[in-house]
């Protein structure tokens, strides 16, 4: 399997490594920062499957 042919998540996996390899980001900091980027879209998320307010 090709990457063009992976599913998009492991699209964006390959695609975020390599920006934070690319950038010589610490993987502490990586992690610290991916941990922020999963609260806020799992908040989005959350907000998605809530009935609109009237």
């Amino acid at each position: 399997m090709t990457l063009e042919q992976a599913p998009p998540e492991v699209q964006l996996a390959v695609d975020l490594i390599y920006l934070l390899e690319s950038n010589e980001i610490s993987p502490a900091i990586a992690l610290a920062a991916l941990e922020i980027v999963r609260h806020d879209f799992q908040e989005k998320l959350e907000k998605q499957a809530l009935p609109p307010e009237e």
